[in-house]
């Protein structure tokens, strides 16, 4: 990748202190295994809102993907099939939806919701008319983040011939993405009464926001940070998932991104109560080095080490592990 835009992707908010602190927080846990468990094969099959997936671990939202590859998001989603996971296309992707729908496999769309309501209606209907299975909408952005190294880079906007298809109005013209600070809990009920489709919040750390959420009938959180663009110095993901889970108690499926990069970080977060985690960087730095087939090799790479974690821990269902299999390092 031009050295510009690795720093778009692999760059956080402010001193970077939580995307470093995404990561720390995994190497400061441990696994505490059990033994003589006749765990025999794995069980890692998956199934979140209808979707049966090979395992638990997904493809996050992240943009821009033809800046890492010329196939962009299409290679991406076809990658993300052929391991039989789950892509969360970004609402600034440089392919439109439904050009990644037809690479095939089952997607969910991330949105933001903006304040032109008309605007936001026609993105999710598009959304929906693509075949996406879910809405993700993203909660942690009432401003866009400070980033430091793309500020020193001068990298404002996409190069000539790039743009973000998913924001083509109804004349063809692309709109910039707003960050919306008036965002509240009522555009909830607003999303419910224009789609069907199932609504989760992505960028939950609070037990309170957790909470809330259950109140308003979300169905389904992400445990996020968004990879430490957003706010720095906010906690890591993993770190916030335990309250988060005990907040939601069973009634929605809670999810994480952020950090994780081996399949032992997977093996955490759903000891930790995650029903599923979510990965960005590595997918993109994945699509870089190999197109559709590095993100293939990629996601079953990390499954492949979740599997022999789960044998080493004496765990035989990856929707069955237990938050007893963890210790925090002293």
């Amino acid at each position: 990748m031009d050295p510009v835009h690795r720093d778009f992707f692999d760059g956080g908010a402010g001193a970077e202190r939580t995307l470093r602190s995404n990561v720390t927080a995994f190497e400061r846990l441990r696994v505490v295994p059990r033994v003589l468990r006749a765990t025999g094969e794995r069980d890692l099959r998956t199934t979140l809102f209808g979707s049966e997936l090979a395992t638990p671990v997904l493809v996050a939202p992240t943009a821009f993907h033809k800046l890492a590859h010329p196939d962009g998001e299409a290679a991406t989603a076809r990658g993300t099939a052929e391991a039989g996971s789950l892509m969360v296309v970004s609402m600034a992707a440089t392919l439109g939806v439904e050009d990644i729908a037809a690479a095939g496999g089952p997607l969910w769309f991330q949105l933001y919701p903006q304040p032109d309501l008309a605007f936001t209606e026609a993105v999710v209907k598009r959304a929906e008319a693509a075949g996406c299975r879910a809405l993700v909408v993203t909660a942690d952005s009432p401003v866009f983040g400070r980033r430091e190294r793309d500020l020193r880079n001068g990298f404002l906007d996409l190069p000539a011939g790039l743009v973000c298809e998913n924001l083509r109005d109804d004349t063809g013209a692309v709109r910039p993405i707003a960050m919306d600070a008036t965002l509240g809990w009522d555009r909830i009920a607003w999303l419910r009464g224009i789609t069907g489709l199932p609504i989760l919040l992505k960028g939950v750390l609070h037990p309170a926001d957790a909470r809330l959420a259950v109140q308003h009938r979300l169905d389904g959180l992400i445990v996020s940070n968004h990879g430490g663009r957003q706010l720095d110095g906010a906690v890591a993901s993993v770190d916030a998932l335990p309250g988060v889970v005990e907040a939601v108690d069973g009634r929605m499926p809670v999810l994480l991104d952020g950090g994780v990069r081996r399949g032992i970080d997977v093996l955490i977060a759903l000891a930790l109560g995650a029903d599923a985690v979510l990965v960005g960087r590595p997918v993109v730095h994945a699509l870089a080095a190999g197109g559709a087939l590095g993100v293939r090799d990629e996601l079953l790479k990390l499954t492949a080490e979740l599997d022999h974690a789960m044998a080493l821990a004496g765990a035989k269902r990856a929707a069955g592990l237990t938050p007893d299999l963890v210790a925090v390092s002293r």
